[in-house]
């Protein structure tokens, strides 16, 4: 198809004996085709100016794709772009990443010299809300002054290949903004044509560059979850690795953690101490390049040959055997702790054996994995960048001396927690009060609706209030409840109720007293699920009422929490730090019991006199189970008429609660 407006021309540049094309748009009145007649023409003036990272993208070509709709919007078209990045600046640019802000449900087939770092994403990818691509195998972009011009060194192309959506035959599909992702640098709004668009990128002024300027890698960087892939020994055709994992986010967690990463040059793990791959399987060698290319090797005690392998901890058991364990930091059931809570369980160690292929078998070529992703049950969410070479790691001397030991090559990978997207977190806040004789359930499909039948339920309808006591009980039996708090409320019951949260995990604050000199709450924690939760935590953001914080009774609690604002952070107490899974309740007939704690929590009110508990005030605006964020009901409970019945439906929760929560140690 023939892009309208701006045509693109594609110049070829030599600089010292090196040939690169450099893609930008032209007027209409350009030559069509470009032929090695085509005179020669200067780089956009823009890219001379650029004292720092030139962006740019230009939209080459798209193409209908079957089938051939009517449906101008369901229509799919094939498309193909490429994007640059130059370093046209003095300084060196250490692992790049670039953003392209695609808006119009694009899905990425492929991509030249780059890889897709937004978690755990493979090609096709949907990236209709923007992506990041990080460079692969170049990810360091040289400058001009090192390099004597060699624009093999100090830029980078990337063609794209993909698909799209909803445009009509003359629009032309270009995304909303490109930029440098890479920390310390800002980029303007880009300039806009019609198939084409670019960008300046400078250092920000106001960022503190933490580097080495003796060194030529990249100054390591902080993140929440930090990832250390070091060499220690290289042979021919193999190598030795050791993996550090550590956890620096003071609401960060990891239970029965999964780590996975994709192998780009067809690497497979031979062996491994400290962790394992679940799935031993050597079918990926036997038929694949490896079988093609080590003739004669025995693949029956590889541990696993996938592109994309599967990686967690070691159980307890076996920390001091020494083939698999014995390793500092291993064999902790892939548990990761906040360094709050317990420094010794915030830090994870591994090693492998890792085999290659050839043109990659001298000992000096060495490229790590990429990719990487990390996942665990109800904690937090983590999206991790691409490996940046970083100087090699320092090590005790293994038989005793005054020395240190250096990795060959050491690279870092620096992931952060981000948040879930609506109707995927995995935990949920009720709210109620005193003064109201009603509960804020957890929010409708606060958890997802994937798995339940929606044509029983509304998932679009907001959640009916409840009487206090329902808490207790699992979502299928509040039915009753609901109907009839409804009726004596004298509110409408919908023809279909608002389907259930769907949560493994819920959390109710309620605003247990409010007086002159201070208030309490008191918080239940849930458990919903048929596994227990071991040294759990609960981190809650309070905006007004956190400098008042004053005490918790059941729990342990505190406000030191470095680089987080206004959040208290709660723990179990020492011998109550299982949470316990959901059981059976004592007759067949009756519904299951969750697993619960609970604590009065207490303010005073000598910093913050003014707070208006009634108004909202007194209820979290964030809480975080085990470093998940949790949903929030969308309104608080109101001022109204107290009933008897309300009150004791708290004193009923208490009672119960309590009862259980001891019986529950002893069980």
């Amino acid at each position: 198809m023939k892009v309208p407006g701006l045509k693109l021309i594609c110049l070829a540049f030599l600089f010292i004996h090196t040939r690169i094309l450099v893609c930008y748009g032209a007027p209409d009145d350009a030559v069509d085709d470009y032929t090695d007649e085509t005179p020669a023409k200067p780089p956009p003036p823009e890219m001379d100016n650029c004292n720092g990272v030139f962006l740019s993208y230009a939209f080459t070509s798209r193409t209908k794709a079957l089938p051939l709709l009517k449906n101008v919007s369901a229509q799919p078209w094939t498309f193909n772009s490429m994007a640059t990045v130059v370093n046209s600046g003095t300084e060196e640019v250490k692992g790049w990443k670039m953003y392209i802000g695609f808006q119009h449900k694009e899905i990425l087939v492929s991509a030249t010299n780059a890889v897709l770092v937004d978690g755990d994403v493979d090609f096709p990818a949907a990236v209709g809300n923007g992506t990041t691509l990080a460079g692969y195998p170049k990810a360091d972009l040289k400058t001009s002054i090192d390099t004597a011009g060699d624009f093999n060194q100090i830029a980078v192309q990337v063609e794209l290949k993909g698909s799209m959506f909803g445009l009509g035959e003359k629009a032309t599909p270009m995304p909303k903004t490109i930029s440098l992702r890479n920390d310390g640098w800002r980029c303007p709004t880009p300039t806009k044509y019609k198939t084409y668009m670019h960008a300046c990128c400078k250092r920000d002024p106001k960022f503190k560059v933490n580097s080495n300027k003796k060194s030529k890698f990249a100054a390591r960087q902080n993140g929440d979850l930090t990832f250390t892939y070091d060499v220690v020994k290289s042979y021919e055709g193999s190598y030795e690795a050791q993996v550090t994992m550590d956890n620096s986010s003071p609401i960060g967690r990891l239970d029965r953690w999964n780590l996975t990463w994709e192998w780009m040059r067809g690497e497979f793990i031979y062996s491994m101490k400290g962790a394992y791959t679940p799935r031993f399987d050597t079918s990926d060698c036997v038929y694949g390049l490896a079988g093609r290319y080590l003739t004669g090797f025995d693949f029956t005690n590889v541990m696993n040959c996938e592109k994309k392998p599967t990686i967690t901890d070691l159980p307890l058991t076996k920390a001091n055997d020494t083939q698999i364990g014995k390793i500092p930091y291993c064999c902790k059931n892939a548990s990761l702790l906040p360094p709050q809570m317990d420094p010794s369980r915030a830090r994870a160690i591994f090693q492998l054996r890792v085999y290659k292929l050839p043109p990659d078998t001298p000992p000096t070529i060495l490229y790590p994995p990429q990719r990487w992703n990390i996942t665990g049950v109800i904690n937090a969410r983590y999206q991790c960048g691409p490996p940046i070479r970083v100087d090699p790691s320092e090590f005790p001397n293994p038989k005793g001396f005054d020395a240190k030991v250096y990795a060959i090559a050491s690279w870092q990978v620096v992931c952060n927690m981000t948040r879930a997207e609506k109707r995927k977190t995995r935990c949920c806040v009720s709210f109620s009060a005193y003064y109201s004789d009603g509960a804020i359930p957890c929010s409708t499909c606060a958890c997802g609706c994937d798995n339940i039948d929606t044509d029983k339920c509304n998932p679009d309808k907001p959640a009916m209030h409840i009487p206090p006591d329902a808490l207790l009980l699992p979502s299928e039996n509040r039915t009753a409840k609901t109907k009839a708090f409804a009726k004596l409320k004298k509110k409408g019951i919908p023809r279909k109720l608002p389907c259930p949260d769907n949560c493994g995990v819920s959390i109710n604050w309620h605003i247990n007293t409010d007086h002159k000199a201070g208030w309490s709450a008191r918080m239940t924690l849930f458990n919903w699920q048929e596994a227990p939760f071991v040294d759990w935590f609960v981190a809650v953001e309070m905006k007004k009422a956190y400098p008042d914080y004053d005490n918790v009774f059941s729990f342990n609690g505190t406000k030191k929490l470095k680089g987080i604002k206004n959040t208290i952070f709660f723990q179990s107490l020492k011998d109550l730090n299982y949470l316990v899974e959901m059981k059976n309740g004592s007759k067949p007939s009756d519904p299951k019991v969750p697993g619960k704690q609970q604590s009065v929590i207490s303010f005073i009110k000598k910093k913050t006199p003014n707070i208006k508990i009634r108004k909202g005030d007194g209820f979290p605006s964030k809480v975080y189970f085990n470093g998940e964020e949790c949903a929030l009901p969308r309104s608080f409970p109101s001022s109204g008429h107290r009933s008897p019945l309300s009150i004791a439906s708290f004193i009923l929760i208490s009672i119960t609660t309590t009862f259980l929560l001891i019986t529950n140690r002893f069980i």
